[in-house]
């Protein structure tokens, strides 16, 4: 809506500027232009082209653009290779830093028909004027009007020939964040350039997690006094970071009013943005006075490549015949981006004439007056080549004294870059670069376009910095407000528990361990920190801690400390440093020693474990009994007594008794293994069972947080805490059960009632509290379950507040050298004292503690049995009748014969298995003995008929 009033109020003054126009000079009486007709159908190539500049010609960025445009001019129409011989006609007009006369000459200017325009420096009138030649078609080449909101579509025909502030905020950001600092105050000008650029600049550091936390905004016309007034304002606040955005013309009035004010000095950050380098270079001489006030001061200059086109118009720069003035005077970075202007619209030019662009004008329809009117618009003309001219620009690629001059697809400049400045003695000092494509770096940015980008933290460079008050050491960013007021710390006044904080009767007002913990970490800082602590509740009840962090986000109070949990609806609001102190809830329950049991004896291993361990025992019988069963008597006779055998010999390998003697290589292998199981198992079993029956069990009807909530029992919580809001909104207990208890006393009473004389059944609260709880009422009650949430305690701080960051970090270094645990140990010694319930179940041996075992063993039978089966089958095979097969098969060729004899039945193969090795080897001897025979007579056979006469 603001926007939408500004472009009505410029219209509307825009229509009161032409109608003064148009009385003073009427439509007849109009210069020359030299252009070609105004017939739209015109074609021919002109002799002459006017183009017009606008700008400030007495001011830093006028006095260096103007001998920069005139000389581009003439360099491009002494340039036979480009336009063919037409002539660039220069039409300036000064539009003496004022909006209202700025819009006459823009409007004069457009009367002229130029094609287009180079300027204006203001982005203020930029706004204005980009609605006239969008009206007429006539590109804007704007060397110096950087506010970002130009580059929007409002502004088609607007064409930026610098970068924008959009980076530069951005660069501004990147060395915020560098330095680590968080909060920046933004002083700038109370114009379209600088609220546009200041609001990129909060966008800017918002993305680094940084923000503007305040903005000193004055008028361009403001005497030294109203300036005055705005820093002693600023002074005041807790940043000391200063983001300066104004004019080159009155900016150095900032600086003076801060060395007045001593605000100069150490412990301050000044960042200055393009304005403060282009007005000292603009200068062949600073004065010394001038540079006083500006040491140490942070600026950014547009980054120019040093190439041989730059150097080259350098050099010709102290001898320029439009100077007013010999020497170096007047240039700075805008001369550059003034000259390159000119000949951007001399290559658009040439190329658009090469392809045949129409270089007429026509009237407008639209623009025509009313009766009566004296407007007088259809004077004005429409550029008709305007659009094919606009598009041309965009296109063009070339490089020029500042650079390569080419656009994006937003219209903005490629490789936008800035040089990082130190104002140091009598000069400025290079620290460092800032591009769109690296960031900060050491090395100038073309040398890194041919890499890939890298914007990590870790790759972002500068090089030392000397800061106000001639110190080198990175200035901390803030300080407390210069108000005279101390620290305002809110601290908890507890009924109970009184160790962690509570009131005092010595000058400080209160005393505890979360008091010696934050006094210590105070201690750390390396500067001061006024603190005065001011008593939260009536002593009467604990108060509420919610209500106490809500005070602190409220800004009531400035921190708080105590015993203040770090939950998350208090961290939406607040700023939490790191936890000094673990912390979470647990249930405190009554309980009782456990009753003798008649089965503790299967209490040491699971159910499980009993099963497998009883099945291993069978297993391993079995397979013992498979290998010994063939060669050892032992392990032979009736089924009954070889199944008694088994179940005997197994069982009684627990206790090392069995009677039965291993024969077997692998039989032996498999019991050693198995001896080695049992001895883990009785070991295991032995060691578990002494300690369930020696330690005394104690028992509780809650076993946890679990059990409480199925319950419909009341339970205790300490007054003020949060575990009331978890157990309600989290857990869904019913409110009503919930019991608020004041004090360590009423903790004790309650349990002892118990819930069915009116107190709880059990008691959720905070883990510190429950062992302070439980060492001071002698064991009586223990923690069943586990803690079931996990939190700390940390000291609250309103958000943003950099003190918390340094806070955080003098705790961590209390950790580190024991300082913490001497300040426990000081309020929180208690008798030792196991809080945890034994419970038998996390006594109990399962079988993940032995499956390796398990397998082990496993592994060793079923190779075992493995080399058994193949040792059988060979012995097998070698005692089947082949033999005997092939003379049958001479005798009686019958396919079913053959089939009868070869196939084996399994009761065949299980006799064979279950016959006596020393059977089986004296089976095979005869059987080879007779093979041996038979050969012989078959071949005493043979010899014998081969002699007889045929």
């Amino acid at each position: 809506m603001e926007e939408v009033l500004l472009i009505s109020r410029f219209i509307t003054r825009s229509l009161i500027l032409l109608s003064l126009w148009f009385l003073c000079f009427p439509p007849g009486v109009v210069c020359d232009t030299g252009n070609v007709s105004t017939s739209s159908n015109s074609s021919s190539k002109p002799k002459v082209i006017n183009i017009g500049a606008l700008f400030t010609l007495n001011s830093v960025l006028g006095e260096a653009a103007k001998p920069a445009i005139q000389a581009a001019v003439d360099d491009v129409n002494s340039d036979p290779t480009i336009l063919n011989g037409v002539q660039l006609k220069l039409l300036i007009s000064d539009t003496n830093c004022s909006g209202f006369i700025g819009t006459m000459e823009a409007l004069q200017l457009m009367e002229s028909d130029v094609v287009a325009a180079i300027g204006p420096q203001s982005s203020g009138i930029a706004h204005v004027i980009s609605h006239v030649v969008n009206e007429l078609h006539v590109p804007l080449l704007s060397f110096g009007a950087t506010d970002p909101t130009l580059s929007s579509m409002q502004y088609p025909y607007f064409l930026r020939t610098t970068p924008s502030d959009h980076f530069q905020m951005y660069a501004i950001a990147d060395i915020v964040d560098y330095y680590g600092w968080r909060e920046v105050i933004a002083i700038f000008v109370d114009d379209d350039y600088g609220r546009s650029g200041i609001s990129v600049l909060g966008d800017a550091l918002a993305k680094k997690r940084a923000k503007i936390s305040y903005k000193a905004a004055f008028s361009p016309g403001d005497t030294e006094s109203k300036i005055n007034d705005l820093l002693v304002e600023v002074n005041l606040m807790e940043s000391r970071v200063y983001v300066v955005h104004v004019n080159p013309d009155t900016g150095l009035n900032i600086f003076s009013v801060a060395k007045a004010l001593n605000m100069m000095g150490s412990g301050y950050v000044w960042i200055a943005t393009d304005w403060l380098p282009s007005y000292l270079d603009s200068k062949d001489a600073v004065d010394s006075n001038t540079m006083n006030i500006l040491q140490g001061v942070i600026a950014l200059r547009h980054y120019t490549p040093d190439t041989d086109l730059k150097k080259s118009f350098m050099s010709k720069w102290n001898t320029l015949k439009y100077k007013g003035s010999a020497g170096h005077a007047g240039f700075n970075s805008y001369a550059l981006y003034a000259y390159d202007s000119v000949w951007l619209a001399a290559h658009a030019l040439d190329v658009f004439l090469n392809e045949g662009g129409n270089l007429s004008f026509s009237y407008d329809p639209k623009l025509h007056d009313t009766n009566g009117s004296m407007l007088h618009l259809a004077s004005l003309r429409v550029f008709n080549g305007g659009e094919q001219l606009l598009q041309t620009l965009l296109r063009m690629n070339f490089t020029g004294v500042s650079g390569q001059i080419q656009f994006d697809p937003d219209k903005h400049l490629v490789h936008p870059a800035y040089d990082v400045l130190n104002i140091v003695g009598t000069g400025t000092r290079r620290i460092g670069y800032w591009s769109n494509y690296s960031h900060l770096s050491v090395v100038p940015p073309e040398s890194l376009y041919t890499k890939p980008p890298n914007i990590s933290t870790g790759s972002q460079h500068l090089y030392s910095v000397i800061w106000p008050g001639d110190t080198t050491s990175t200035p901390r960013g803030w300080v407390f407000p210069n108000n005279g007021q101390p620290l305002r710390i809110a601290v908890p006044n507890r009924v109970g528990y009184k160790e962690f904080a509570s009131k005092d009767k010595s000058p400080q007002g209160v005393r505890g361990y979360c008091i010696d913990v934050f006094e210590a970490a105070i201690s750390l800082l390396p500067y001061a920190v006024p603190h005065t602590y001011m008593l939260y509740g009536d002593g009467k009840r604990n108060p509420s801690y919610n209500e106490l962090v809500s005070r602190v986000a409220q800004n009531v109070y400035d921190a708080a400390v105590g015993d203040i949990t770090i939950v998350t609806n208090r961290t939406k609001i607040v700023d939490f440093t790191q936890p000094y102190m673990e912390s979470g809830l647990v249930v405190v329950a009554p309980v009782k020693e456990a009753k003798s049991n008649p089965w503790a004896f299967l209490k040491p291993f699971t159910a499980e474990m009993w099963l497998v361990t009883a099945m291993f025992f069978l297993f391993v019988g079995a397979v013992v009994w498979i290998l010994e069963h063939r060669i050892n008597s032992e392990f032979r006779g009736p089924p009954r007594r070889q199944l008694i055998t088994i179940c005997w010999f197994s069982f009684s390998t627990m206790f090392f008794s069995h009677r039965e003697n291993t024969v077997s290589t692998l039989g032996r292998m498999v019991l050693i293994i198995w001896l080695f199981v049992v001895l883990i198992i009785n070991s295991s079993y032995t060691a578990s069972l002494t300690s369930i029956l020696t330690v005394q069990q104690l028992t509780s009807g809650i076993q946890g947080i679990d059990s409480l909530i199925s319950s419909t029992e009341p339970i205790g919580i300490q007054d003020g805490s949060f575990a009331l809001n978890y157990l309600v909104d989290e857990l869904n207990i019913a409110q009503s059960r919930i019991v608020k208890l004041k004090n360590p006393e009423a903790y004790l009473r309650a349990l002892k009632l118990g819930s069915k004389k009116g107190g709880v059944a059990a008691i959720v609260d905070e883990l510190p509290y429950v062992e302070l709880f439980l060492s001071n009422t002698n064991c009586l009650y223990r923690i069943v379950g586990p803690e079931f949430t996990k939190s700390g305690w940390g000291f609250a701080f309103q958000r943003d507040s950099p003190l918390a960051v340094d806070m955080s970090t003098a705790i961590l270094q209390l950790s580190e050298n024991g300082d913490l645990q001497k300040i426990h140990n000081k309020w929180l010694t208690h008798s030792e004292c196991s809080s945890q319930v034994n419970q038998v179940d996390e006594n109990q041996l399962s079988l993940n503690s032995f499956w390796g075992l398990f397998l082990i063993c496993g592994i060793a039978c079923v190779l075992a049995l493995t080399i058994f089966c193949c040792r059988v089958f060979t012995q097998y095979r070698r005692f089947s009748p082949e033999d005997e097969e092939s003379e049958i098969e001479t005798i009686e060729p019958s396919r079913s014969s053959r089939r009868s004899i070869r196939s084996t039945s399994f009761k065949q193969i299980i006799d064979f298995v279950d016959k006596k090795e020393e059977e089986i080897k004296e089976m095979l001897k005869r059987k080879n003995s007779n093979s041996n025979k038979q050969q012989t007579s078959i071949h005493s056979f043979s010899d014998g008929q081969a002699s007889s006469p045929s």
